[in-house]
């Protein structure tokens, strides 16, 4: 199964407005059915302040009016199924926005502090304390993310059986399964007690105050796999159900029950370097159920991460492993990273106080300036165009980025069996799906080909003996 992700306000704008929408998603699905992929995600499109790009939902069942309708959402479904491609959607089920009704008017589906003041050392993700006080005065409440995105009491049943509807709802307008978002914050330790201090190194520059404690009591807590039953009984048990999960792969297990697959970012974040990458596959496979992703709207494009000579051995990479695969939006592109937001503009919505615009720049069409096809007005971020030129320029091209991963898609079909003779030597990369040889060269020099055989797809005109430097291939092992 490959999955392309799209953040909607950066796909296509149909309304001349400069922001992306249901509409502009649906006149492009035909560049989705060319690549061959076989479902669409779509990052939050529901009511929103925008204080975290929609991750604080404000009305679960409806639609954000700067993308749409519910109407669109059906249409959109139905023109996707017509071209052999699933929809999902992103759903936020830890917490809501500050502006959601039930925050006013059913408190006790919220986390609330049993004392006057925070009751514990909670941390939120993305730093400072993780407890606001009410600007109503009915106390202190807990937030995991921005004191915007109160957390959702799941242990209360009322939170279960609301989420649920709200899957069987969707699944009515023809959607065919969910992103789950940050599944390991669910449940809470119910004694509210402090977290120790973390003793662990740190992962990743940049971290905030959040990284100063081991996350014991506020977040990963037995008992979740009881609120996902919830969750798979609302969706069903046809629809495709996805875990976000902020925890290492082999933290994974209690989650994966009621889940078809849970995102394994150990290869995600891995270096561009064989053992560091061979890790990343073996701690997903670990999983039994992993989900693959080399990029998203959240971190600096792939092309930036690793260098734009790698993307195409990365796409190989990727799309060779079993199991579910997800594209961003413009990486068959090998788009990069754009300035971000506009000199001048506010730090507010739509513009993300995070720092992650960047990574979210619109995608580029056509190759007519000064918009390339992506809108008629003013895009909200600047269109950013690739060395190998726009979506239309790149499927004419047999040799592109896009034509490079539309064959491999296509090749991807016919692997079989399991990940074997997984090995990372000489900074060559290699394993074998049945009969088929992988290959991915992430050395600095070129390097002999680890597998005899015929050569089913290569990234580079090299022989078949050798392998450049940023190179992967495909072989028919003999």
């Amino acid at each position: 199964m490959v999955v392309y992700q799209v953040y909607p306000r950066s796909f296509a704008d149909s309304g001349g407005d400069g922001l992306g929408d249901l509409a502009g998603i649906t006149a492009r699905l035909d560049h989705l059915a060319w690549l061959g992929v076989d479902a669409l995600w779509l990052s939050p499109i529901n009511p929103s302040p925008m204080a975290d790009g929609g991750y604080d939902v404000a009305d679960y069942r409806g639609v954000d009016p700067s993308f749409g309708t519910v109407e669109d959402v059906e249409r959109l479904a139905c023109e996707a199924t017509d071209r052999g491609i699933d929809l999902l959607l992103d759903i936020v089920p830890c917490h809501t926005s500050i502006e959601h009704p039930w925050f006013r008017e059913r408190p006790e589906l919220y986390v609330w502090s049993p004392v006057d003041g925070p009751p514990n050392n909670w941390r939120a993700n993305f730093g400072g304390p993780a407890w606001t006080e009410d600007r109503h005065g009915r106390g202190w409440y807990l937030h995991s993310f921005y004191p915007e995105q109160p957390d959702l009491d799941w242990r209360n049943p009322e939170v279960a059986r609301e989420l649920a509807a709200v899957l069987s709802f969707w699944r009515g307008k023809g959607v065919a399964g969910f992103r789950l978002d940050a599944l390991q914050q669910l449940l809470k330790d119910p004694e509210l007690r402090d977290d120790p201090p973390a003793t662990r190194p740190r992962l990743l520059a940049g971290e905030t105050d959040y990284e100063t404690l081991e996350h014991v009591h506020s977040s990963d807590q037995p008992g979740v796999e009881e609120p996902l039953r919830a969750l798979r009984r609302g969706a069903g048990a046809d629809a495709f159900l996805v875990g976000e999960i902020g925890l290492p792969c082999d933290r994974h297990g209690p989650y994966l029950g009621p889940l078809d697959a849970s995102f394994c970012f150990e290869l995600f974040f891995s270096a561009w370097e064989a053992e560091a990458l061979a890790a990343g596959i073996r701690a997903g496979l670990a999983t039994g159920k992993p989900a693959w992703v080399l990029s998203n709207h959240d971190f600096p494009r792939l092309a930036d991460r690793i260098g734009r000579e790698n993307v195409a051995a990365a796409a190989l990479l990727l799309l060779a492993l079993p199991g579910p695969v997800f594209l961003f939006q413009g990486d068959e592109l090998a788009l990069g990273n754009g300035p971000g937001r506009p000199a001048g503009a506010a730090e507010a919505p739509p513009y993300d106080r995070a720092g992650r615009d960047p990574f979210r720049h619109p995608m580029p069409w056509t190759e007519k300036p000064p918009h390339h096809g992506f809108t008629t007005g003013a895009p909200w971020l600047d269109v950013v165009v690739p060395p190998s030129g726009s979506a239309e320029r790149q499927r004419e091209d047999p040799g592109s980025p896009a034509a490079h991963t539309r064959e491999l898609i296509a090749l991807r079909r016919g692997l079989v069996g399991p990940v074997e003779e997984l090995s990372a030597r000489d900074g060559v990369l290699s394993f074998r799906r049945g009969a088929v040889g992988v290959a991915v060269n992430t050395a600095e020099r070129p390097r002999e080909q680890p597998w005899t055989g015929s050569v089913l797809h290569r990234t580079s005109s090299r022989s078949d003996d050798l392998l450049n430097p940023g190179s992967g291939t495909f072989v028919q092992v003999v």
